[in-house]
């Protein structure tokens, strides 16, 4: 089967509400960010997972609870730690940033870590995963890097799912998440 993973961007916070640099920050989901993840739950249900993950950061770990149910807290799934320049807001960034931070090369936060460094932990995670199919609810930042490494550059809105054959490292389809699978976990 390889590794089928269907990553979970959290639901809405202020922050991401308001554009700002959210990293590492432990932040609460608003109430439209509930509603999202309350509204994913029908549509996970219908899968079957070897393991549900989330990021252990708060927003994750209740959007897994609410979209599915009880996660499996995994650190290497956080956001991209923004350092200095968490809670910032883009038009606070400065243009070298804001280029390499667009650009998802290069960037590195400062007092924070390099979207290199992000990439490695995703990969030692993802990489390490046995065969089967996984729930993982986590951020836009991984979601961004991951699918880089497929050959796509997509921002994910809160909320959003997104299916992926790891092994042959390609999108699946949405339709794909109800055929097949392992038992549920």
């Amino acid at each position: 089967m390889g590794v089928e993973l269907w990553l979970v961007r959290h639901g809405e916070t202020l922050w991401s509400r308001e554009g700002r640099m959210t990293g590492w920050s432990d932040l609460e989901l608003t109430p439209e960010g509930q509603a999202q993840a309350l509204a994913l739950r029908p549509w996970l249900s219908t899968g079957l997972f070897t393991a549900v993950y989330s990021s252990d950061l708060r927003r994750a770990v209740v959007t897994a609870r609410l979209a599915y149910g009880e996660p499996r807290p995994e650190p290497r799934l956080r956001e991209l730690n923004f350092g200095r320049l968490e809670g910032l807001g883009w038009g606070e960034l400065e243009p070298a940033q804001q280029a390499a931070l667009t650009a998802f090369e290069g960037f590195v936060a400062p007092g924070g870590e390099s979207t290199a460094q992000l990439w490695a932990r995703l990969e030692a995670f993802f990489g390490a995963l046995p065969s089967g199919r996984y729930l993982c609810f986590t951020h836009g930042g991984p979601i961004r890097a991951v699918l880089r490494r497929m050959g796509q550059d997509l921002w994910i809105a809160p909320g959003a799912v997104v299916g992926l054959d790891w092994s042959q490292k390609r999108r699946l389809e949405p339709e794909a998440l109800s055929r097949g699978g392992v038992c549920r976990g």
